[in-house]
């Protein structure tokens, strides 16, 4: 498929992409249209991998050979610098975007049925934060992520770079209604683990066999932590101790943490 060239940044055929720097319009534009963008070589060729179909690419025209075979999978085009900045509204350093199609979020039932270890977020609405976790997650083998209604889009741009792609390769879904939903998690035999930095929590080191089954561990905001509700539905609050005068690590370097923990033991 040939390469097309795009001079005018109104052109409709582009309209996918435009204003990516404004969180608050692209939230309220992606989802609702079904599509989200990805950013860089890498990232794109994951979210192929993983399955999800292409609406679009856009490329920097100095570098249209970066596209590849890619320019095979779907409509591609290409622009100047300047015309892809008055667009997106940020310089396209990696050279090369696509937007993509979402697929159907899965029930959180379906998720935990095949997970042996998850992760719940409850209001984690930084997407740096949240892209990083996914990579953690993906990394240390946590096999699903479940999402309050109030926590932000795994698909946001940011996220999707912060990850490397690995928001691809994390099963996750939304857990509805919140708090109560978690009992459904409960239900599904896991253990709600709390991490919070309260005195009354265990070292999570020295949690028992019990707790090290099938595993749910909860993570709330930055700095503002897991609400009372979160808190009174998880079966046991646990801690990752620290040194030095220092309350807590930042939500998602705890996160890495705390799923190398749980997950010490596995067989690599």
């Amino acid at each position: 498929m040939s390469v097309e060239l795009i001079t005018d940044p109104d052109d409709e055929r582009i309209a996918d992409y435009r204003a990516l720097t404004d969180v608050e319009l692209r939230t309220r534009w992606e989802p609702p249209h079904g599509l989200f963008i990805a950013e860089g070589e890498l990232v794109l060729r994951r979210a192929l991998r993983a399955g999800y179909r292409p609406r679009s690419f856009l490329v920097d025209a100095k570098r249209v050979d970066q596209l590849g075979d890619l320019a095979e999978a779907g409509p591609a085009y290409a622009a100047s610098q300047a015309v892809l900045e008055a667009v997106t509204g940020f310089h396209v350093h990696r050279g090369v975007l696509a937007s993509f199609h979402r697929r159907e979020m899965p029930t959180a039932e379906s998720v935990l049925a095949d997970a042996r270890r998850v992760v719940i977020l409850e209001d984690v609405n930084n997407h740096t934060n949240l892209g990083a976790i996914f990579r953690a997650v993906a990394g240390l083998g946590v096999d699903a992520v479940l999402l309050s209604p109030s926590c932000a889009d795994p698909l946001y741009r940011r996220s999707v770079r912060v990850s490397m792609g690995e928001v691809f390769a994390v099963p996750y879904a939304r857990l509805d209604p919140w708090p109560d939903g978690l009992a459904r998690v409960r239900a599904a035999g896991f253990a709600v683990l709390a991490l919070t930095p309260a005195a009354d929590a265990v070292p999570i080191q020295r949690i028992d066999a019990t707790h090290r089954g099938r595993t749910a561990l909860l993570l709330g905001a930055e700095g503002a932590g897991l609400t009372r509700g979160a808190m009174d539905a998880s079966d046991l609050r646990v801690v990752i101790p620290m040194r030095r005068g220092v309350d807590s690590l930042n939500v998602a370097a705890a996160t890495a943490v705390a799923c190398w923990e749980l997950g010490r033991d596995d067989p690599l």
